[in-house]
């Protein structure tokens, strides 16, 4: 099987950003972006999809806050998906997750399908997870959701602990993306829709 790796780099007057993802890896994941939080969920990300995750990112963050660094790392990550994934022959196309962590349920379910949509409701606005704003989880995710051109549903369903809540989506987002993006041997190579391409 040919592999399955995707790359994108970023660089503008707020952040340089650069993202590698092998889709059939082994959860290996090299993830510095400056803010730790961030990376934690990023390393959830890889380690939880099993795949091989490598992301570099430096930003503006002294002068302006995490706004442009969050939003461009989800830029560049979802291009490189969208990179590793291709025409998406033979793959199961869509996935979907409930993902428990302590007193919080994540239910996470998604289509790769060309078109790039994301409802989230993680139920964080307004707090802030170690140092990263909680709204700028939700927006790293439709970020994500519009450049990797996924259809994408995050409901976190019952929770308490902010950090719990978006621990627990970015664990079900990857179980679900690992789904989805399993090639189907009984799909024979082809492309997962009756138009005949995604999107």
């Amino acid at each position: 099987m040919t592999s399955r790796t995707g790359t994108y780099s970023r660089t503008t007057g707020e952040t340089d950003v650069s993202v590698t993802i092998g889709l059939d890896g082994t959860g290996q994941g090299s993830i510095a972006t400056g803010n730790g939080m961030l990376d934690h969920l990023l390393n959830q990300l890889s380690r939880h999809g099993l795949f091989d995750l490598d992301i570099n990112a430096t930003g503006d963050s002294a002068l302006t806050g995490w706004h442009h660094t969050v939003e461009d790392c989800g830029i560049a990550l979802g291009r490189a998906f969208a990179d590793a994934i291709g025409s998406g022959a033979g793959i199961r196309r869509m996935g979907h997750a409930l993902t428990p962590l302590d007193e919080t349920l994540a239910r996470v379910a998604l289509d790769i399908s060309g078109r790039g949509y994301a409802v989230i409701d993680l139920g964080v606005s307004g707090t802030t997870i170690a140092d990263l704003p909680g709204d700028l989880v939700r927006h790293f995710l439709e970020s994500f959701a519009v450049e990797a051109r996924i259809t994408l549903h995050v409901h976190v369903l019952h929770g308490v602990n902010a950090h719990h809540k978006v621990e627990a989506s970015f664990k079900g987002l990857a179980k679900a993306l690992r789904d989805a993006v399993e090639i189907d041997p009984r799909a024979a190579g082809s492309t997962p829709s009756t138009k005949g391409v995604i999107g």
